[in-house]
């Protein structure tokens, strides 16, 4: 999900005059966005299936910090501190979480 949501952003970010002039090599971000975000979909309802909700869905507030270092490190988005914060706050509920397993 994190792949296919910086391919997008970084599909959508691109200078006007790019947009203008299809071709695939500028349409391939956007298409490989679509890709891994249906990929994720199908990887979803297959974990769905095998593990319990309760267990599984914690794990998916894992992708804002895996979001948040792809941002930092492929778009090159500035972290401030206040969203390594909130990051933190997810990482203790989903450490919390899996402990009470």
């Amino acid at each position: 999900m994190v792949g296919g949501q910086i391919f997008l952003k970084f599909a959508l970010n691109r200078p006007d005059e790019e947009i203008k002039t299809l071709s695939w090599r500028r349409a391939a971000p956007f298409v490989y966005g679509i890709g891994l975000m249906t990929l994720w979909f199908f990887l979803w309802l297959g974990l769905l299936s095998q593990v319990e909700l309760s267990y599984l869905y914690p794990f998916d507030a894992m992708s804002p910090l895996f979001m948040a270092f792809g941002a930092s490190i492929i778009l090159g988005e500035k972290m401030t501190p206040r969203l390594w914060g909130g990051i933190s706050l997810i990482i203790i509920g989903l450490l919390i979480v899996g402990m009470s397993q």
